[in-house]
């Protein structure tokens, strides 16, 4: 009789552990839900169009989407933070047309890379002081420097701007295998890859184990709060928006040595994608609550879901903003649930 009882107490007390960390750990309901969608997305991608767990697959997932993995855990820093930045998809074109022109010029090709990002950063800590030294909502701030910025890429181009096939910034996007598949089915990487994941473990560290990140949290949760506690609240808002710009100039070397085509119109509705990358990954709009890994899975559940619908065929391209506005729907209702439920 006691052998029977046991393990039933045993269920019972793992389905009450399990019901107690859900509560105390309801904030991280979304990044659960990306996962399972993630998942369910390359079983029935295996299922329906086969390939999908491929080698290859995996390869060209990562290398198409490494720029918006990149903007992705900008925008999180600053979203946790209660902002938003609109100006990243303007400011990757800027920096892109600007750096393949000075490339073009002779200019060497490692100083215009740092000049691209410093370009980004620029723009970025205009906005910081715009937010927090002229009290300008950042959704204005960053929607002027969006403007601004891509005033300045058609200024300099109307027409695309070509990088020559041996120019040295191009080695960014050279392939190198992994793991030698059979076939033509390889796990190859390129440095923009691994620059991506190097900013996610970077990314990841500040957030999760300095002060910085700790500031960053505490400014989203009560920027009073903060304040109170003596935190460096003004200076930590004003480096979230360089950190996003400087990763948006990053973005811009991974994007441009890869395609070697440099236009004004680079870049348009990126800062959307981004944002429903990060929204998808966890990330609170309400700020307080997100997660860089969270961010990178809801960039590659977009980056998925562009995979799926070339491998049907039949679904017209432009469904795939109607899919993902359902998608960003499902997690803002999720996460107001979530919040309702940290308020209880």
């Amino acid at each position: 009789m006691s052998t029977s009882i046991a393990p039933a107490q045993e269920r019972v007390t793992t389905r009450s552990s399990l019901a107690q960390w859900v509560r105390t750990r309801v904030d991280l309901l979304p990044t659960l839900a990306a996962v399972v969608i993630f998942t369910a997305m390359v079983i029935y991608g295996q299922a329906a169009y086969g390939r999908i767990l491929h080698m290859s697959t995996i390869s060209n997932l990562l290398i198409n989407n490494a720029p918006l993995i990149i903007i992705a855990v900008g925008m999180t820093f600053v979203i946790i933070t209660g902002g938003i930045d609109l100006s990243v998809g303007a400011v990757i074109a800027f920096s892109s047309v600007s750096g393949v022109m000075l490339i073009n010029s002779g200019w060497n090709d490692w100083v215009v890379a740092v000049l691209m990002v410093l370009i980004g950063a620029t723009f970025g800590l205009v906005s910081g002081v715009l937010v927090q030294y002229f009290n300008v909502q950042p959704f204005i701030a960053t929607l002027a420097m969006m403007f601004l910025a891509r005033g300045l890429a058609s200024m300099l181009s109307t027409v695309p701007e070509r990088l020559d096939d041996d120019a040295p910034i191009r080695l960014l996007a050279s392939n190198f295998k992994i793991i030698d598949g059979p076939k033509v089915n390889d796990l190859t990487v390129t440095p923009g890859v691994i620059i991506a994941v190097l900013v996610v473990v970077a990314a990841f560290f500040v957030l999760h184990r300095t002060r910085t990140g700790r500031t960053v949290y505490a400014i989203g949760g009560s920027e009073q709060s903060a304040q109170l506690m003596g935190l460096p609240v003004h200076r930590t808002k004003m480096w979230v928006y360089v950190i996003s710009g400087s990763l948006s100039g990053l973005a811009a070397v991974v994007y441009t040595s890869r395609l070697g085509i440099a236009q004004n119109i680079t870049g348009i509705g990126w800062e959307l994608d981004a944002i429903a990358a990060t929204v998808i990954g966890g990330t609170l709009l309400t700020g307080g609550v997100g997660y860089v890994l969270g961010s990178v899975i809801g960039a590659l559940v977009l980056g998925l879901m562009n995979v799926l619908i070339t491998r049907d065929g039949g679904v017209d391209p432009a469904a795939t903003t109607i899919i993902t506005g359902g998608i960003l729907l499902i997690f803002v209702l999720l996460q107001r649930a979530v919040y309702a439920r940290q308020r209880e």
